[in-house]
């Protein structure tokens, strides 16, 4: 989809690359680049990190050289899981009212 940009949440995009294991923000981006296509810029996803971290879904690790990885915490990972559920409900009402079936 060539407008994903209105319906991708940088937050949930995080979460969801992080629920597979710590990043630090450049693998962060580019696993959300490679998995769906969307490029985040480094100010939207360092607000996006800052604010999920301050909502304790995501908590900073030591620092790797310049680099400071991140990991989901269980807060986060049930935030993920709701919102998921969530967007897979809508779209499984969004298809049967299209006439689409589910895949």
């Amino acid at each position: 989809m060539d407008d994903l940009g209105r319906w991708a949440e940088p937050g949930l995009l995080i979460l969801a690359s992080l629920a597979d294991g710590a990043k630090h923000g450049y693998a962060i981006t580019a696993d959300i680049a490679d998995e769906v296509g969307f490029a985040l810029g480094p100010g939207t996803l360092y607000a996006a990190l800052s604010r999920l971290e301050k909502g304790g879904l995501i908590e900073g690790l030591p620092t790797d050289g310049r680099r400071r990885p991140y990991r989901l915490t269980a807060a986060g990972a049930a935030e993920l899981s709701s919102q998921a559920t969530r967007m897979q409900q809508l779209a499984a009402l969004s298809l049967e009212r299209l006439g689409t079936a589910l895949a």
